[in-house]
């Protein structure tokens, strides 16, 4: 009986993990090989190149990132402002994706193939914050400005630094989500 080959999936996976802890220049052969414990011959049984294995890597993620998403929030959600805030959460808040998704932004600065996958991506995601804001909201422009809110808080929370003076960066996000979905305040104390 012959050795047993390392899965495909299992390249991919290791490559989505390389990519997301040092972004898209980590994403070796050799490196994945010897992260998987096998040579690197086994890589190519399944990709012709490393470019074959990183556009693998990108499907993967676009339909973990829009299929996915959108299967489980359309099973776990009725209501449309809970589905924007669990696609955001499954998303932007989830130690899967939220890595791989900062590193492909990173690498699509670079590189105008990723950066058009990268649109794609992002304006399937919008359009779920559209859909669910049009419920609640009838002006088209409020529409456009809230999902874009939306957007840019989830993705840009990421990358800001600032304090909140007296508060924690979690509540901050929830009470500006809040402003977004046009929800009432919650907290009596504040």
């Amino acid at each position: 009986m012959g050795a047993l080959r390392t899965p495909r999936e299992q390249w991919v996976e290791e490559g989505l993990r390389a990519l997301a802890a040092g972004g898209v220049d980590a994403v070796r052969i050799e490196a994945l090989a010897k992260a998987l414990g096998v040579t690197k011959g086994g890589f190519y049984g399944y990709f012709a190149d490393r470019d074959a294995l990183l556009t693998e890597m990108l499907d993967t993620w676009e339909r973990e990132s829009i299929d996915d998403v959108i299967d489980r929030v359309d099973r776990e959600c009725g209501n449309p402002r809970d589905k924007v805030r669990l696609a955001g959460q499954l998303t932007f808040s989830s130690d899967r994706l939220l890595p791989i998704d900062l590193a492909i932004r990173e690498w699509a600065r670079r590189d105008h193939a990723v950066a058009a996958r990268l649109r794609r991506v992002d304006n399937k995601r919008i359009q779920l914050a559209r859909d669910a804001i049009s419920t609640f909201c009838a002006d088209p422009d409020e529409v456009e400005a809230r999902a874009l809110l939306a957007f840019c808080m989830a993705i840009g929370s990421h990358f800001l630094a600032a304090d909140h003076p007296g508060r924690t960066r979690a509540p901050v996000i929830a009470r500006a989500a809040d402003i977004i979905l046009d929800l009432p305040h919650d907290d009596p104390g504040g």
